[in-house]
């Protein structure tokens, strides 16, 4: 799981309300503080650092909605 690089991802582009440290895997992001604009920063944060491109039938808010969902993507995806 790459949770640890997400949370890090996370703290520099997503702009949250809350400390990164003091979410779960579980946590909504959006309940947090991300939005459309921050959403659109970390997809290409993601993207760029695993050197991946998230599929168009991917991108939806469930995709972006718990750093639990965001690692599960990036296994998908790192492992193609």
């Amino acid at each position: 799981m790459h949770t640890e690089q997400i949370r890090a991802i996370l703290k520099e582009h997503a702009r949250l309300s809350v400390d990164v440290n003091s979410l779960t895997e579980d946590s909504d992001l959006y309940e947090a503080g991300l939005t459309s604009l921050t959403t659109v920063n970390l997809m290409l944060a993601l993207e760029d650092k695993f050197d991946i491109e998230f599929q168009d039938a991917m991108l939806g808010r469930k995709l972006f909605a718990t750093i639990r969902s965001l690692s599960e993507a990036l296994e998908t995806l790192v492992h193609e």
